[in-house]
């Protein structure tokens, strides 16, 4: 057993705490990876907040970045590698085998379930085990167990602390404008939700060169941020002009839109600022159902796209996103806010209240 230090959740509804803990060697074609920099995305913190207290203690962390500690017999992937730690899939399923693994089979235990806590657990706290592998790596530590699947061999030169949050919330934002959407000079996109996959999305609609790019949001510091990104225009979520605001800026309409809220009524209005034949991605994770215009999606012709990780193949986006990110073209330092992974209960805070866009702890 290796000795580790991890933010684990010990109670419902609490913040994780820095614990010492143990991991084991890597088996199979597992790594154990130091981890250099960590994001903290809003699936961490809505995760955790409804986790039940029989499958406690528990770590979570899903957005990990560092260097290959050890390699598992059969892992394919050299230590000494810089790597970044992504969603985990099976690589066996017709999903993973056609290039979609965000819609593994086994999506939902490799990558929500966490393990099983018992002996067969990675890692020991005071000798007993906990739940890690959340999504494959369970990253707020020190050190973390990942699978070959999940693990991105980054290309030389770009800082950990930026390459962590390529494995979800960027990867996420920017993969549902190029990937899902396709986008392109001819269309006018926005973007509901200004958080950091919304941010990413303005960003990936700026590198397709969309001729509009609007982002809504009710925070002031949010829309500005979205203009120096790229956004030609912003719109407060709250106006009570909002629709008139959003026709004029986009002349007439989306074409394309991104809804990062996951709320009803804002995927709603969503559909109602389309152009005819325009489609809407739905990337946020909240209300599970929602009351639709049905008929102004029928008669509009509208499109509505669900999309898991930016419809992304990470070994191949994630580097495509990290060589966006060294030629400038992907300024995602200025979503980061880094913090000692010491402070870990304040990274916390500030992301579950909004204050950080992306938080990024420093290890």
């Amino acid at each position: 057993m290796i000795d580790a230090r991890a933010a684990v959740l010990l109670r419902p509804g609490t913040t994780p705490e820095l614990n010492d803990v143990q991991i084991r060697e890597p088996q199979g074609n597992e790594v154990l990876v130091g981890i250099s920099a960590v994001g903290i995305c809003h699936t961490d913190i809505s995760t955790a907040a409804r986790w039940p207290e029989k499958r406690l203690p528990m770590v979570f962390g899903h957005e990990g970045a560092g260097t290959v500690l050890a390699a598992g017999p059969d892992a394919r992937i050299d230590v000494g590698s810089r790597v970044v730690l992504t969603f985990a899939s099976c690589a066996q399923c017709a999903a993973c085998s056609s290039d979609t693994p965000a819609y593994c089979d086994n999506a939902t235990r490799l990558n929500m379930a966490g393990d099983r806590g018992d002996e067969s657990s990675a890692l020991r706290l005071a000798g007993q085990p906990v739940r890690g592998g959340f999504f494959g790596q369970s990253s707020f530590a020190t050190h973390a167990l990942a699978n070959t699947s999940n693990v991105v061999v980054l290309p030389d030169g770009i800082d950990a602390q930026l390459a962590a949050p390529l494995a979800c919330s960027v990867q996420t934002g920017v993969g549902a404008v190029l990937n899902t959407l396709a986008a392109g000079p001819d269309d006018v996109v926005v973007v509901w939700g200004a958080g950091a996959v919304g941010l990413s999305a303005v960003m990936g609609a700026r590198i397709a060169g969309c001729r509009a790019i609007i982002a809504v949001d009710p925070i002031a510091e949010r829309r500005s941020l979205a203009i120096e990104l790229g956004a030609t225009g912003a719109v407060d979520s709250a106006s009570e002009t909002l629709p008139a605001e959003i026709m004029e800026l986009t002349g007439g309409g989306a074409t394309l839109a991104v809804d990062t809220t996951a709320r009803g009524d804002v995927i709603s209005t969503a559909l109602s600022m389309l152009r005819k034949c325009g489609t809407l991605a739905l990337v946020g994770l909240g209300a599970l159902t929602a009351e639709l215009p049905v008929g102004l999606i029928l008669a509009n012709g509208l499109r509505l796209q669900g999309v898991i990780e930016g419809d992304s193949e990470p070994h191949t986006f994630i580097p495509r996103l990290a060589g966006h990110v060294l030629r400038g073209e992907l300024p995602i330092d200025k979503l980061v806010r880094t913090y000692q992974f010491d402070r870990f209960a304040d990274a916390w805070s500030d992301a579950a209240a909004g204050r950080a866009v992306k938080p990024v702890l420093v290890i």
